[in-house]
């Protein structure tokens, strides 16, 4: 491959949604439109923040680009089953029976489950927590568990549903900086939903703003200033102006 060949890969999209219409209750008497000409992409090594308001559809695209549901007209590219997404959803779902560590490996392939993840819990500083169980953990301790669980699997893709909701400043912005590290190691690519648009402003690359329902791209605005260089006056300024830009999307 020439290098022109080499780079135009590189800045392919490493996944492509394009959502045409997603109906519920077709055929029936009250069906309901909660997705309508979405098309979004995300790019390697970038974390793209979806907003919307509550009851928007965000929840239903994230199931359509998970390969969930599979009933809509549209199309992801590649296949969800082949590119290579882990989830973390809200809540962390771990097993109160099994340890941390045992939660962790279960998500692995068998064949994997005996792999070296040592630098893993380090990253996450859940190294002396490896044999305690959920029971024994604070909310933000088993978010981390949760995102371990994720980045285990090596993803190129990582999909986080509100990650920090209900957590306090401090753990909040751990994991925050703990996302913003693994995208800048790793080459992950993040696509994370978040009603928090201080949080998005803090972190995103671009952030896609959804209509109210059906779900329809309002737009996608790129956030270009480096992120060490965002200091709390322009993110209060960049609020205010997409508020006044965005009125049915972004609260004042």
């Amino acid at each position: 491959m020439s290098a022109a060949g080499a780079e135009a890969v590189a800045d392919a999209p490493v996944l492509s949604v394009a959502i045409r219409r997603k109906v519920y209750g077709a055929g029936g008497s009250e069906p309901v439109e909660a997705v309508h000409d979405l098309a979004f992409s995300l790019n390697r090594a970038e974390i793209t923040c979806l907003i919307g308001p509550s009851g928007a559809g965000k929840t239903t695209t994230l199931r359509i680009l998970l390969g969930l549901d599979p009933d809509y007209d549209g199309s992801v590219t590649p296949d969800p089953a082949q590119a290579g997404i882990s989830m973390v959803f809200q809540e962390p779902r771990l097993l109160p029976w099994r340890t941390v560590e045992q939660n962790v490996r279960l998500a692995l392939p068998r064949p994997e489950r005996g792999r070296d993840l040592d630098a893993l819990f380090a990253s996450l500083g859940l190294t002396p927590w490896r044999g305690r169980f959920p029971g024994a953990l604070s909310l933000g301790m088993a978010r981390r568990v949760a995102l371990a669980r994720a980045l285990a699997l090596q993803p190129r893709i990582l999909v986080l549903d509100e990650p920090f909701v209900s957590l306090d400043d401090a753990a909040a912005a751990a994991l925050r900086a703990i996302v913003v590290e693994t995208v800048e190691r790793a080459g992950v690519s993040v696509l994370m939903v978040t009603h928090n648009v201080a949080e998005a402003i803090e972190i995103a690359d671009r952030l896609i703003l959804l209509s109210p329902r059906p779900a329809s791209l309002t737009a996608t605005v790129p956030l270009a200033l480096p992120r060490g260089q965002r200091d709390r006056a322009w993110a209060d300024a960049t609020r205010r102006d997409l508020a006044i830009r965005y009125p049915g999307v972004i609260a004042a």
